[in-house]
């Protein structure tokens, strides 16, 4: 018999996917997107980019290589949360700081798995970003109606203020140089040019 299910993804429109929850409890409203890329998980859940969204990956193997601060885009995530295929992997990579769930718990962000991803993406495709409701309740008690109607009052993401929420409240000098091995991030040291940015987002990398 299979688990009773921990976590549940409801459409504005009715459609409801179920799953394993993982990462923070509770209910997360927001506009749902997709993204292919094989790697990066951790810099796509920190993009500035992503405020409001909760992020489909088509690519399965989530978690597989952990997270470590150095790969932060921002100091703490800005999805809302994440669709997965498969239940989030032991980290295996000598980089890994800790695994992504129990960052997902510390960070209060909620996780999904065990959802058919590719099905969830052509939906997207085909109606555009829907809104939807992710909830996530270890004994599996959801509200159906409770979570429809909260997707379905979502304002959505168009003519919101989305740099409010994620532009530097304070000013900081970069000193960093790019990642390298065995090092990783180092100091610059020395004269070098003077460039001022208004950071109203920017990801760390750039």
């Amino acid at each position: 018999m299979p688990a009773k299910p921990t976590a549940c993804l409801a459409l504005a429109d009715g459609t409801l996917f179920y799953g394993k929850g993982f990462g923070a409890k509770g209910m997360r409203v927001a506009e749902l997107c997709f993204n292919t890329a094989m790697t990066g998980y951790q810099e796509i859940m920190t993009d500035p980019s992503y405020a409001g969204q909760i992020v489909t990956f088509t690519f399965p193997h989530i978690g597989n290589t952990g997270v470590t601060p150095e790969d932060d885009e921002t100091a703490d995530p800005v999805a809302e949360g994440m669709i997965v295929k498969w239940d989030p992997t032991a980290p295996s990579n000598w980089r890994a700081a800790g695994d992504l769930v129990s960052w997902l718990e510390k960070t209060n962000r909620i996780g999904m798995g065990g959802v058919d991803t590719r099905r969830l993406t052509r939906a997207i495709r085909q109606q555009g970003a829907p809104h939807v409701a992710l909830a996530h309740d270890p004994d599996g008690n959801f509200d159906i109606e409770a979570l429809v109607k909260a997707a379905r009052g979502f304002p959505g993401l168009v003519g919101l203020d989305l740099a409010k929420g994620v532009s530097c409240a304070h000013s900081y000098r970069w000193d960093e140089k790019r990642w390298a091995w065995p090092e990783g991030y180092t100091k610059r040291t020395g004269a070098a040019p003077k460039v001022v940015a208004i950071d109203y987002g920017a990801k760390r990398n750039i």
